[in-house]
């Protein structure tokens, strides 16, 4: 590809390098797990961070433990250009999934470096921490705590689903000072960034499905979801229980999943944007059996959009419905607190630069939504401008089957190393 700095381009082969070294260190037979302040997202930070220093770039870690590796601009006073992704995965996931988005960044400043040529202000690659709530039950950790707004009742209330232990004490372990975090104190702040980037992988069909290597984010969608949903209902003899007698949970929660799934259907037909999913959905195995009518089941219900108000809409609607299948169905439904996630509209400016460089250098590319949530939404719904480029990836993600081919990343780190040139160099 075509770029501002001569026949220079992203270091593809300390890209190669550090997946192979990443692959190695938190790889198991099923897939890639780097926990969320374990030792597998320990072990890829300090991957990371040796590669950094190897290559003349400045380290430095904020009270999360987030990681900042940068090559110093001409003049360090003015607002810096922000590139990079998170280094956690979900259990047994693929090895691209955030990583690539830092491993970029890094391949841009260390072809920079050993050009020996320095930019007009700071750039900076980003590892976050614990962007997956996989482990914690909370959204954006690292990013959030960045910025001051991480609040203490999650530092110190929310626990890691494995382990039982609070998110401080598995902050302390990896260098970590949630005393800092629960004071509010800003490592980052909107003013004095006048960008960030994040490289990631897709996480649907998409680009695979359109034989194009980039994406190019318009928007991320937001997320409301009943984490911790419960259908009452009661235990009875599968046999001996007429259906007029029966409060039967899987049969009213069933219901439930079929009319939400009726209401996306016609919200999609009239132009919403909506996803809607049940990632969970069990009965006690303690209790269950083949010849009962379930007494209980335990759900979730996850609603995406880039509207706010579509989502809201079908929390609305899920809490009218509860409340009528439990009547017919003589259970009670208990839905729980809602978690959320704001969506965030990307920057049109970087938008237009990301299409520009794909154009010059020869590299298909289309606009799109992003499904799921990423780091990038924090920072736009701060103020600050947020571009996201996605590289095809076949298989989806979070799971250990991710397949991105190194000529689609290549593709997408080249327009990153474009953009960051013509932003830093003039």
């Amino acid at each position: 590809m075509a770029v501002s700095l001569g026949s220079t381009g992203p270091d593809l082969e300390l890209a190669r390098q550090l997946f192979d070294e990443l692959r190695s260190r938190t790889g198991g037979e099923h897939g890639i797990t780097r926990d969320s302040y374990g030792p597998g997202e320990q072990a890829a930070h300090e991957i990371v961070a040796a590669a950094a220093e190897a290559n003349g770039l400045e380290i430095r870690r904020d009270g999360a433990a987030n990681l900042y590796a940068t090559l110093p601009g001409r003049d360090r006073t003015a607002p810096i250009l922000l590139m990079g992704s998170h280094l956690d995965s979900v259990p047994h996931g693929g090895n691209f999934d955030g990583a690539a988005g830092v491993i970029a960044g890094l391949a841009t400043l260390a072809a920079l470096r050993r050009a020996n040529r320095f930019p007009a202000f700071d750039l900076t690659v980003m590892g976050i921490r614990a962007e997956e709530a996989a482990w914690f039950d909370a959204s954006y950790v690292g990013s959030r705590a960045a910025f001051g707004s991480l609040s203490q009742l999650e530092i110190d209330g929310v626990r890691r689903s494995d382990t039982g232990r609070s998110l401080a004490e598995h902050m302390v372990e990896c260098g970590a000072d949630p005393a800092v975090l629960r004071r509010g104190e800003r490592f980052l702040t909107p003013d004095r960034l006048r960008g960030f980037i994040e490289l990631h992988i897709e996480q649907g069909p998409i680009l695979e499905r359109a034989a194009t290597p980039v994406g190019i984010v318009t928007g991320i969608r937001g997320c409301r979801r009943f984490r911790n949903a419960r259908c009452i209902g009661a235990y009875a003899h599968s046999g001996a229980e007429p259906r007029n007698h029966r409060s039967d949970a899987v049969a009213a929660t069933v219901a439930l999943i079929a009319r939400l799934e009726a209401e996306w259907v016609a919200l999609e037909a009239a132009g919403h944007d909506l996803t809607f999913t049940v990632g969970e959905l069990y009965t006690d195995p303690a209790l269950h059996g083949p010849s009962k009518v379930a007494g209980e089941i335990r759900f979730v219900l996850d609603f995406r959009s880039l509207s706010d108000a579509t989502m809201l809409h079908m929390c609305d609607h899920s809490h009218a419905l509860a409340a009528e299948l439990g009547r017919h169905y003589r259970v009670n439904f208990d839905l729980g607190e809602t978690l959320f996630s704001a969506p965030a509209l990307l920057d049109a400016g970087m938008r237009r630069r990301f299409a520009a460089a794909a154009a010059t250098g020869g590299i298909p590319s289309i606009e799109m939504a992003s499904g799921a949530g990423h780091d990038a939404s924090v920072f736009a719904n701060l103020g600050v401008p947020t571009g996201m480029i996605f590289v095809r990836n076949a298989h989806g993600s979070h799971n250990s089957k991710e397949a991105m081919d190194m000529r689609d990343f290549a593709a997408a780190a080249g327009i990153l190393f474009d953009v960051v040139v013509k932003e830093a160099m003039s």
